[in-house]
């Protein structure tokens, strides 16, 4: 018998489009999995952004995925009823960020400030002696900043309630 925790490891291997060095699991856009009796498997998503021009694809990237696992019987929907924020990033997801050369979000209390906005720290170096060159990066979720020790310029994935 199929197990729900099967599933979320099949899924793991499912990359987020736009950072490949992170998988959507991570990212916690993967929200739900449900196995039922007869062995087909239900999974709920939630895209970063309501917006997401990717989200279909996403869906089918779950939906493929499974498949070629074997699962003969899979549905895979979009659920925007309870928004995505930042912080259902795992712990795995913030390394992968930082890997991949952004920032990761700071963890907030439902709350963003200008405290968890500024002087955040460089991926490179780990130096909070940086700036924000602008809150627009080349994406909605990115902001730009500036390390001052290192020299380097870097994305942060921004926090979001």
């Amino acid at each position: 018998m199929l197990t729900e925790k099967e599933v979320w490891e099949k899924l793991e291997v499912v990359k987020d489009p736009e950072i490949p060095t992170l998988s959507m699991v991570d990212m916690g856009i993967i929200t739900k999995v449900e196995v039922k009796a007869d062995e087909s498997v239900r999974v709920e998503m939630t895209p970063t952004f309501v917006g997401c021009p990717a989200l279909k694809m996403m869906e089918q990237m779950v939906y493929d995925c499974l498949k070629e696992a074997g699962i003969e019987k899979v549905s895979v929907s979009t659920n925007l009823d309870t928004p995505w924020n930042s912080n259902k990033i795992t712990e795995r997801g913030l390394l992968c960020l930082k890997k991949h050369g952004l920032a990761p979000p700071p963890k907030h209390e439902g709350e963003i400030t200008q405290e968890l906005l500024e002087h955040v720290a460089c991926p490179f170096c780990g130096s909070k002696n940086t700036e924000t060159k602008s809150p627009f990066g080349p994406t909605l979720c990115r902001s730009l900043h500036y390390c001052h020790n290192c020299l380097q310029a870097f994305e942060q994935f921004k926090p979001v309630v």
